[in-house]
């Protein structure tokens, strides 16, 4: 039984060990998709990408009167990793905001009025009328391609941070199957000094 124990013992630690390279791969595999995937993109902050640059922008708004500000800048940068992703989309909402006047998708009407102000209308009747139809309002539909585009750049930043989580992970299992082979070669070196065989 004892035997079986240690033999036991080196199978789990190799398993984790095994386990741990594979993780570790994974990952690795994971961060450089999301890296080069960015870089194919070829985006770059624009030079009002700083927090002091910003602020300067939208001071004069009324919405950003308590907004709160990314502290990250991309200004000039290129977005080739999930942490200038994550930092591009903050910036891409105050953009957003700035061109529908502050306002989100949810506090526009569906259609565009005849003031032309991005609060639009939900009721057709007040709508724009072209070939009979109601206009859409294009203030809205801003925010339509903003979400879009800063969901897939915060996807980016998250599986970033998923890919560094494995790591760490993987890095465990595989100090943790070492850890096994240690204990299970030290019970059998043990074991067998007690039996009075050669170790």
């Amino acid at each position: 039984m004892r035997r079986v124990l240690e033999i036991g013992g080196f199978i789990a630690g190799a398993v984790l060990i095994v386990f741990g390279i594979a993780v570790i791969v994974l990952a690795l595999n994971g961060r450089s998709t999301v890296n080069s995937s960015l870089k194919q993109e070829m985006i770059t902050g624009t030079p009002d990408m700083t927090p002091a640059g910003i602020k300067q922008e939208v001071a004069a708004q009324s919405w950003a009167s308590g907004y709160g500000f990314p502290s990250c800048s991309v200004a000039g940068k290129a977005v080739n990793n999930g942490t200038t992703a994550r930092c591009f989309a903050q910036y891409m909402r105050i953009h957003a905001l700035e061109a529908t006047g502050g306002l989100t998708y949810a506090e526009m009407g569906r259609y565009a009025t005849t003031d032309g102000k991005p609060v639009g209308t939900n009721d057709a009747t007040k709508a724009v009328q072209k070939n009979g139809q109601p206009v859409s309002n294009s203030a809205r539909d801003i925010w339509v391609t903003e979400t879009a585009l800063t969901t897939a750049l915060n996807m980016s930043y998250m599986a970033s941070q998923l890919s560094l989580f494995s790591i760490v992970v993987g890095v465990a299992l595989l100090i943790s199957g070492v850890g096994f082979v240690i204990l299970a070669y030290a019970a059998l070196h043990q074991s067998r000094k007690a039996a009075g065989e050669p170790t």
